[in-house]
């Protein structure tokens, strides 16, 4: 009964369920409908000598009218139209006596009258024919030149009704709100589920935030001895850090109102649209100040304006980085209000940006350490269920250099395909296959390959072994695979070590690792082949930044021409002469081509084992650190060290 009661108290709205789409088609078809209609009731047209012998000089016609100067109008008597001649006028869809019956181009009015007094010549004057003359609007030709206008102006309406629906208020909203904010408003009442507890390893980036809710929460804690609240916090790191995961934590822990939105959302193809939506957006946020903003990708908008970029420029962009910046540290007063910026390209953002007294603060989010990372798996296998062999310390050391989204893609991927298999629990090989998976890519067990090609993979894999195992600064090699897996025909898994620097010799062991496959097909083949690809690539780029960027070469010296700033990239030139490119072109050949031998010459010295490791790729196609082992010896590094050269 209360819901009826309740139901009946809602007032009715009419015309409900009508949707004013199906006007515009309604009177689309209308207009077609006319225009067939006018189609079916079109007099047929005749020419002058038709006319003149069937017609006028067989005395058929009872009178003529003129219209608009242009066409004539024929009346048939309606004694004659019994005739066989008139027969599909008197017998047509929409036959009529009265007429018009039909229709004649004049040309010119003195041409017509002319040539049909020449025709009435020999009439009596009770035979002659009366002509009339009439203007009349043709409706027709109107509604042509009306209906692109129609036409158009739905376009107009249906455009202005989507930027109505796209504002913040709605299918209500007046088509004037896209100069509105568009950010979203969490509140007290509407709080994330996302809160610090979730973010591991952000240690000392979780200090500085928390910092700035106490700030917020409790601030006469701070400002009873003189301290201001900062106005801007910039979050910068790699892609997949846990930037806008760091935001999230924020909303969830703050008891304040909290404004996210992207730094894309500012720009619209109307001119203004951006400095309107930051001057609302701040509006509403010193409204309910003390409040957080949060712009996730702040570059977007943000980038230099250097004159270099000059004839680069977006002046709509420029306009709305002008008003942030006002914003945040202009004449108006901005109290209580912080921003909260990320980015992952922190080296093209304005220098006015960064500055104090707009972001005070600058949040580095590095990739994650081997502990950190253990932190991360952590929260990310709370909601798995994992069987006892699982071990989060393996899999922290298997993943170096992953982001948290990394580490949150091999759980999901690790619980796809424990659930693909119909396991109740989710077992350590598991992630070590969603680990391969991530990284190399899907196995291809299907993918034909010869066995002449199925040789040549397994020695250039076997290569990279034997030559990874041999010289001492490279990581320990965990597993080698001749299994296709994404892009690649074979790979060579290492367990790498934590390095905060790398040395020279570290650097010229791994171009030698890295050129073991090429140096093992042209040792046993005596020929090369393209299968070295992406291992040149490597080697190419690592050699020019030791001998360019890190000054590591003897030739060169100390110099690097590495540009932190970014500004380089964006001139034409290099930032050194001709004569040193030579140079450094000439000294990274000489890095490479004399690791070339050097890999040649280790791996001739060890062909019998590297020739048995490539049949038991042959066989087995995946090789373990114990199949190694039983190959080439256990990997002593103090007698790699006496015998490395």
């Amino acid at each position: 009964m209360k819901n009826n009661m309740s139901e009946g108290n809602k007032p009715k709205t009419p015309f409900k369920g009508y949707k004013p789409s199906w006007s515009y088609f309604l009177f689309l078809f209308l207009i077609f409908f006319l225009i067939s209609l006018a189609s079916i009731f079109k007099t047929k047209e005749i020419s002058w000598l038709e006319f003149e012998r069937n017609m006028l000089s067989q005395h058929d016609v009872e009178k003529i009218v003129v219209i608009n100067k242009e066409i004539a109008e024929i009346y048939i008597k309606s004694e004659r139209l019994s005739d066989t001649k008139y027969k599909e006028i008197s017998e047509g869809l929409f036959g009529s006596n009265t007429g018009p019956h039909y229709a004649l181009n004049i040309g010119s009015i003195e041409s017509f009258e002319n040539k049909l007094e020449l025709v009435q010549q020999d009439f009596s004057p009770e035979e002659k024919i009366e002509i009339r003359y009439l203007n009349r609007t043709n409706w027709i030709t109107t509604l042509f030149w009306l209906l692109p206008v129609g036409l158009l102006f739905l376009f107009w309406i249906v455009m202005f009704r989507g930027i109505g629906k796209v504002g913040k208020g709605g299918m209500g909203s007046s088509i004037f709100n896209f100069g509105k904010s568009t950010a979203k408003l969490i509140s007290k009442d509407v709080k994330s589920s996302i809160t610090f507890n979730d973010v591991a390893g952000l240690k000392e980036a979780k200090v500085e935030v928390k910092e700035i809710i106490d700030f917020l929460n409790n601030p006469e804690t701070y400002t009873k001895l003189g301290a201001k609240i900062p106005k801007g916090v910039m979050l910068v790191g790699p892609p997949g850090t846990g930037k806008t995961l760091m935001a999230r934590a924020v909303a969830g822990e703050a008891k304040v109102p909290f404004f996210s939105l992207s730094g894309s959302e500012f720009v619209e193809m109307f001119v203004g649209v951006g400095a309107s939506r930051v001057r609302d957006l701040f509006k509403q946020a010193k409204e309910k100040a003390p409040s957080i903003i949060f712009i996730d990708e702040i570059d977007a908008i943000g980038r230099s304006r250097s004159k270099v970029n000059s004839f680069q420029a977006n002046d709509e962009r420029e306009n709305t980085l002008n008003q942030l910046l006002a914003e945040l540290d202009g004449f108006g007063t901005n109290t209580g209000v912080i921003v909260l910026a990320a980015t992952n390209r922190a080296d093209i953002l304005d220098k006015a940006l960064l500055r104090p007294g707009r972001f005070d603060r600058h949040i580095y989010l590095e990739l994650p350490n081997k502990q950190e990372r253990e932190e991360i798996f952590g929260v990310h296998m709370r909601p798995l269920k994992m069987s006892d062999d699982v071990d989060v310390k393996i899999l922290a050391s298997l993943s170096p250099g992953f982001s948290g989204a990394d580490i949150a893609n091999i759980c999901n991927e690790a619980a796809l395909i424990a659930a693909r298999k119909k396991k109740k629990n989710i077992e350590q090989v598991d992630f070590m296959q969603a680990r391969d998976r991530v990284v190399g890519g899907l196995e291809r067990k299907s993918k034909i390959i010869s066995p002449k090609e199925k040789k040549i993979i397994a020695h250039h894999e076997a290569g990279h072994a034997v030559a990874s195992w041999y010289f001492k600064n490279v990581d320990p090699l965990v597993k080698v695979s001749i299994i296709p897996r994404g892009k690649s025909l074979g790979a060579a898994w290492y367990l790498p070590e934590e390095h905060q620097i790398i040395t020279k010799s570290k650097f010229i062991d791994q171009i030698c690792a890295l050129l073991g496959g090429r140096a093992a097909e042209e040792l046993i083949f005596n020929e090369v082949s393209t299968g070295a690809l992406d291992d040149l690539e490597k080697v190419t780029k690592q050699a020019y930044n030791m001998v360019a960027y890190y000054g590591l070469d003897e030739e060169i010296g100390p110099m690097s021409f590495y540009d932190s700033t970014g500004e380089n990239e964006r001139l034409f030139g290099k930032p050194y002469s001709e004569n040193m490119a030579k140079l450094i072109d000439k000294e990274v050949h000489d890095l490479i081509t004399t690791s070339y031998q050097r890999t040649k010459k280790l791996l001739l010295k060890h062909r019998v084992e590297l020739e048995k490791l490539a049949q038991l790729l042959l066989k087995k196609e995946v090789v373990y650190k114990d199949d190694l082992e039983k190959i080439l010896g256990k990997r002593n590094l103090e007698f790699l060290m006496e015998n490395n050269d």
